[in-house]
């Protein structure tokens, strides 16, 4: 097997086993589970360190889409509609078992791709959400509030969580992903401007 298709293999396998079973497993048993020797797998990744780093890319960076950024920010559409045609989108991306272990475990073992990707998070949505409705709004100033951006992640983390209850709870109540994101939008929506009024600028 030649070298990239090799290093390719192992770290599809190391996403796997890492979204089984947490960042507390060594790379020795990793390269258990591999059938190679550890030394082998450091030729490829120099530490665990690197190879978490390895992951994070493949999971995270890799799988956002640069054509999220142009439906959130395009006026000539309705701002729901574009949040739900996002969230839809989003979703059909992060709402698979890898995805939701790894950031879980991550998250639990003090692991930085839980840091990483909520500073991806606001900068790359909530706060374009935000912006584009101080927009609507008429409002000169696009930078949104803490506080506005704290009523944002309501809503994302409303819509996440669904995800978490569905797929690693599995105790989801409905079967209906586009109910969900579309009340958590409605419910946003319809009270962004009262906790915009409230906040002293």
């Amino acid at each position: 097997m030649a070298s990239e298709e090799r290093r390719e293999e192992f770290l599809s396998k190391a996403i796997e086993f890492f979204a089984q079973e947490g960042f507390e497993s060594s790379t020795r048993d990793l390269a258990r589970r591999l059938g190679v020797t550890q030394p082998l797998l450091y030729r490829y990744f120099p530490s665990k360190n690197d190879l978490i780093a390895e992951v994070y890319d493949a999971v995270y960076v890799k799988r956002w889409q640069d054509g999220w950024s142009s439906i959130l920010t395009d006026r000539s559409r309705p701002v729901r509609d574009r949040l739900m045609e996002f969230y839809m989108a989003y979703t059909d991306v992060v709402f698979h078992n890898h995805w939701m272990r790894i950031f879980l475990f991550s998250g639990l073992k003090g692991v930085d791709i839980n840091r990483r990707y909520l500073k991806l998070v606001r900068a790359r949505i909530l706060e374009p959400i935000l912006s584009e409705l101080r927009f609507d709004a008429g409002l000169e100033d696009l930078t949104p509030s803490d506080e506005e951006v704290e009523f944002a992640w309501i809503m994302h983390g409303g819509i996440f969580y669904y995800g978490v209850r569905t797929l690693i709870y599995e105790v989801s109540i409905l079967n209906d992903k586009a109910f969900i994101i579309e009340t958590a939008i409605d419910s946003f929506l319809g009270q962004i401007g009262h906790v915009r009024a409230n906040v002293t600028r």
